[in-house]
């Protein structure tokens, strides 16, 4: 058993959108995952129960992490620290290319600063490797000074204890409403999506789950989901229901590229807005929301369907894409 750590207030809601219903002939919920813990809330909650479950388990007083400029992970991160009293270190890297003050020192980056974080940088962004190198080395400054490190990966090759947390999140929305026939969800790093998909087959679901990828094209994507899923089989059994036929990947909304809001996304937030209230964020719930319409056009998603859309938060990040988004509005 992995010792966990609650951080988040469950159930979180899963709300029917009638309007949104109506409008694309499906009956879609969201489950809102966007309230699941602090600063602004996050799927990352879940992954982070089970991250400083182990970090309190080694005795670390530090969490170490690694993430874009705007990542929600290290925002949330910092906020679960603080509330245990431990010291965050967040290693910023500069995966967008955008060198404005606008996102360079808005949004998460700002929370960070706000939560006490202590900032390192880091100039690539797609060197997940040299990135935690740099974050073991950084530790061994930390514990030359006297202090327990923890560092959360980001690259593979280590153990996915944060899809665990969507495996629970799995088992959370079955208990509320076992009929759904698809689930949509944003993948990136993959373990949203990994954990959600293991949870669902080892309860017996047999829902379809459709990631949109939101970092990389779906070819690559799903060969990294179907690696998750092997490492998650080590340490869940749920993980040992899902076949490889069970990985859907959709890319449809990923241009022009991570961080970078294209038209589907900012159609996407302005028709979940204007239809049901409901705030997306630029990079994650905007491009993982927009397969909904384009499936349901396509006939991939039938008319009918009972369709859960899994909203992972992010908002923390809007304030630094105030000016992309109106210039594409």
């Amino acid at each position: 058993m992995m010792s966990k750590v609650p951080i988040v207030s469950q159930p979180t809601p899963l709300e029917r959108l009638p309007r949104l219903s109506e409008t694309l002939g499906i009956d879609l919920f969201v489950k809102r995952d966007d309230l699941a813990g602090p600063s602004l809330g996050g799927n990352k909650s879940r992954q982070l129960e089970y991250y400083f479950g182990a970090a309190l388990e080694a005795g670390a007083d530090t969490v170490l992490i690694t993430g874009a400029v705007q990542s929600n992970f290290v925002r949330l991160t910092a906020a679960v620290a603080a509330t245990l009293g431990m010291q965050a270190v967040v290693q910023l890297e500069d995966r967008v290319g955008d060198h404005s003050q606008e996102y360079q020192a808005g949004g998460n980056a700002l929370l960070c600063d706000l939560l006490g974080a202590r900032i390192l940088r880091y100039p690539k962004g797609e060197d997940e490797a040299g990135a935690d190198a740099a974050l073991h080395t950084h530790a061994e400054i930390l514990r030359a000074e006297r202090y327990k490190p923890y560092v959360i990966h980001l690259s593979e090759g280590h153990p996915p204890l944060g899809a665990l947390g969507y495996v629970d999140a799995a088992h959370e929305i079955l208990a509320q409403n076992s009929g759904f026939d698809f689930f949509v969800v944003a993948s990136g790093s993959g373990s949203t999506h990994s954990g959600l998909l293991a949870g669902l087959r080892g309860a017996g679901s047999t829902a379809r789950v459709i990631g949109s990828c939101v970092r990389r094209p779906a070819r690559a994507q799903a060969a990294r989901i179907s690696r998750i899923i092997s490492r998650l089989s080590d340490i869940s059994n749920d993980a040992r229901a899902v076949k490889e036929s069970d990985i859907e990947i959709w890319d449809g909304a990923l241009a022009p590229g991570y961080g970078q809001p294209g038209q589907p996304a900012v159609d996407a937030m302005k028709l979940m807005a204007r239809q049901a209230g409901l705030v997306l964020d630029p990079v994650y719930t905007s491009k993982s929301f927009a397969a909904i319409p384009a499936l349901v056009e396509s006939g991939q998603i039938p008319r009918g369907s009972r369709v859960c859309f899994v909203h992972t938060g992010g908002l923390g990040a809007l304030g630094a894409y105030g000016t992309a988004i109106r210039d594409i509005l």
